[in-house]
């Protein structure tokens, strides 16, 4: 079971910012939805976006936490960080 952890301010900000965009929030749950990871073609399935576009939006929810993407030769893979999400959660519910 993944801990919450305490975020700083920039990461609470950077993971609001991310989940603003209603295709990354889609992302995100395709990405919660895998097992243990999803690849970018699971993704692209259900997500009628150019590579970039979708790069980008990887790279946005990357840089937020909320996922980790590790790369396999010109494959990437990625993660949902649970901990971040529920210490994203901690913090809403303290408002």
């Amino acid at each position: 079971m993944a801990k919450k952890r305490m975020l700083s301010e920039q990461q609470i900000h950077l993971i609001a910012k991310a989940l603003a965009d209603p295709r990354r929030h889609e992302i995100l749950q395709q990405i919660g939805a895998c097992k243990d990871t999803a690849s970018c073609a699971d993704i692209r399935e259900f997500q009628p976006v150019t590579a970039a576009t979708l790069s980008h939006h990887m790279k946005e929810l990357e840089n937020a936490g909320l996922i980790k993407i590790t790369r396999e030769g010109k494959f990437a893979r990625m993660e949902l960080q649970r901990d971040a999400l529920k210490g994203y959660l901690a913090h809403l519910k303290k408002i």
